[in-house]
């Protein structure tokens, strides 16, 4: 084991980053914890993520409490505590709270680099919404710098 790479942390407690995230969002791993493997967060998911393709990451969401909608391959899957999914780099999804509480969930990044997107997204939120939502062409001003394109669904 590399000592100076060892991470331990108490219940609730998160890994410091560039900016502090709002509590929906808890960073317990890193991507320079882990030589840039993965990242993994703790996310309390309260608002639709837009459709969109990780074009170099694979992105693993493990549900731990409440119901986690996820669109993928022209399906709506409903998972709930316990379940399961793979998304791997290039497979266009989206994902949004089911019914009742938002859901929590562990999301894992491979390879890392997760938690520096939702970093860059916190700082530039004000300017990434309309009416009250995420908009996609605005999202992929940052998203293009992670590997990452959200679809933009408006109308013409």
């Amino acid at each position: 084991m590399t000592h100076d790479r060892f991470v331990l942390l108490e219940s609730g407690a998160a890994r410091p980053g560039r900016i502090p995230l709002p509590p929906a969002f808890s960073v317990k791993a890193r991507t320079h914890d882990t030589e840039g493997r993965f990242s993994l967060l703790e996310v309390v998911l309260a608002q639709e993520i837009p459709r969109h393709v990780h074009h170099i990451a694979d992105e693993s969401v493990y549900v731990l409490e409440g119901e986690l909608l996820v669109d993928a391959e022209d399906r709506t899957h409903a998972l709930t505590a316990g379940q399961f999914v793979l998304l791997p780099h290039g497979v266009p999804h989206a994902l949004r709270p089911g019914a009742g509480r938002p859901p929590r969930v562990l999301q894992i990044s491979s390879p890392g680099g997760w938690e520096c997107f939702v970093e860059d997204l916190v700082e530039a939120r004000p300017a990434l919404t309309s009416a009250g939502r995420l908009d996609p062409a605005r999202l992929n001003r940052i998203a293009a710098r992670h590997g990452i394109t959200y679809e933009d669904r408006r109308p013409d």
